[in-house]
């Protein structure tokens, strides 16, 4: 799973290892230990609705509890047992994810709006005059980051080294525990502060609820909603924005009315999740899983990516899914990621935004000179470079000037009461050179542009190379309503 076929094209891996297989594989993944990968959509429903065969606790994986999995082991950020929900099953797990959905269900969503659509403007007016910019490195990848340092509480300056600490970990590079341990001490930091004068934003309740977290459980249950909202939201903002600039269904369908943001942001959830992959279930005894032998205390790698086209149940990947949230990009059972709305408001917020202030978008390389990086649990863009023209003084744009100084991110705004970091704060070297983004390289000329809403779904015109404001126009306003 590590290797260079698995890296350049993964989709093409999983079409590879159903048919030689069928629904789950056998593979090796970092250090040569064998697991089994999931690619079945009934058989990964099957592992993630049946905890007592099928458990989240990793101390059940046989060659962790056999020391096989090295200290430099990329995995090991992943897999380690830590006391939160998503390691543990039964009474615990609910008592732990109840402090998570509790605290989540406090969000004022307008609110959370409210931040997106302030962030979004900020970031474009980063690089709104210069006509042309990178949305994964100005955009996608920062948007999600600044709005949850927002909504945990923390100062908003944290976000540029938190958003290249979570990048590195979740690639599981050499650096990646570093990068982890960066993160973790970053938030002990806050529950601290928390603690001792508490505030209107997740940590605080999570520090309040009635559960009675201890300080390690608290850590651990910010980082994983600090992470899973970045990783997932960052590459659905890509994915999405790259769908509309290249896919003449989207286009077309966006353009005709028969699709709303809101069904892109779904149809992209089907075709290309946020995470191709999620590690792991571990069985808890000898048993069968479509065909395969199951060991007790086997790894098996749940690849939502190949589960969500399935030709068992989308024998025509063409057919639209509209609506239909029965995909498995946020997982499923008890442990499906409870903060999926959270990341779906980030992202149709944040996109309309752009969409609005830079209606006339278009991709500024032909789409074959796109490039993506796979890491262990997810296939993101590089890059996403855009031209456009630069919005006029009377575009109606969120401008710096017209934020309150005290919403704008920076050492002397902290937000929620939090101090900002001290300069001299110590970062781990996979963070430390983390800044704003720095100026784009010049691009070629401008080209052509889970499960209660249903069951999964059974067995326009090409874009030109000019650009299209009117379509983009005519889109944001009927998507919006005026």
């Amino acid at each position: 799973m590590d290797g260079p076929e698995a890296a350049s094209n993964p989709y093409g891996l999983y079409e590879k290892l159903r048919a030689e297989h069928g629904a789950v594989a056998p593979v090796l993944v970092h250090g040569d230990l064998p697991a089994w990968l999931v690619l079945g959509y009934r058989e990964l429903l099957d592992v993630t609705r049946n905890p007592t065969r099928f458990s989240r606790d990793s101390r059940n994986w046989r060659f962790l509890r056999d020391g096989q999995v090295g200290p430099d082991n990329p995995l090991l950020p992943l897999v380690t047992w830590v006391p939160m929900c998503s390691f543990v099953d039964g009474s615990e797990h609910r008592r732990l994810r109840s402090a998570v959905t509790d605290s989540m269900k406090r969000f004022d969503r307008h609110g959370i709006r409210r931040h997106v659509t302030r962030f979004s403007g900020q970031l474009v007016d980063e690089f709104a005059a210069t006509g042309r910019a990178d949305l994964v490195g100005q955009f996608a990848e920062h948007l999600p980051m600044l709005v949850m340092t927002k909504a945990l509480g923390m100062a908003e300056s944290y976000g540029p080294q938190l958003v290249e600490a979570a990048r590195d970990m979740v690639k599981g590079s050499e650096t990646a525990i570093a990068s982890n341990d960066y993160i973790v001490q970053t938030l002990r930091d806050l529950v601290a502060r928390k603690q001792a004068a508490p505030g209107h934003d997740f940590a605080s309740w999570l520090v309040a609820h009635e559960s009675g977290l201890r300080d390690d459980e608290l850590v651990e249950h910010l980082r994983l909603v600090l992470i899973a909202a970045y990783s997932t939201t960052a590459n659905l903002i890509a994915n999405t924005l790259r769908m509309v600039l290249t896919d003449s269904r989207f286009r077309g369908n966006l353009a005709g009315g028969h699709m709303t943001l809101p069904d892109a942001l779904e149809q992209v959830l089907w075709d290309e999740p946020p995470f191709t992959a999620v590690y792991g279930r571990y069985a808890t005894g000898d048993t069968e899983l479509a065909g395969q032998q199951i060991k007790a205390g086997d790894l098996l790698i749940l690849s939502l990516a190949a589960g969500n086209l399935d030709p068992e149940i989308r024998p025509d990947l063409d057919v639209p899914v509209h609506g239909n949230r029965s995909h498995l990009a946020f997982s499923g059972g008890p442990h499906e990621c409870p903060g999926q709305d959270i990341g779906r408001a980030i992202a149709d917020t944040g996109i309309d935004t752009l969409l609005s202030r830079l209606p006339d978008l278009s991709l500024a390389v032909e789409e074959k000179e796109l490039k993506h990086r796979t890491s262990l649990l997810s296939r993101e863009l590089v890059e996403l470079p855009v031209t456009f023209t630069p919005p006029g003084p009377a575009t109606g744009a969120v401008r710096r000037e017209q934020v309150p100084a005290a919403a704008v991110p920076g050492p002397s705004a902290p937000a929620g009461g939090a101090p900002a970091p001290a300069a001299q704060e110590p970062v781990p070297a996979a963070v430390a050179s983390a800044t704003a983004p720095g100026p784009v390289p010049q691009a070629a000329a401008p080209g052509p542009g889970a499960h209660p809403d249903g069951p999964p779904p059974g067995a326009g015109t090409e874009p030109g190379r000019r650009r299209r404001p009117s379509l983009w126009r005519t889109l944001v306003a009927w998507w919006r309503g005026s």
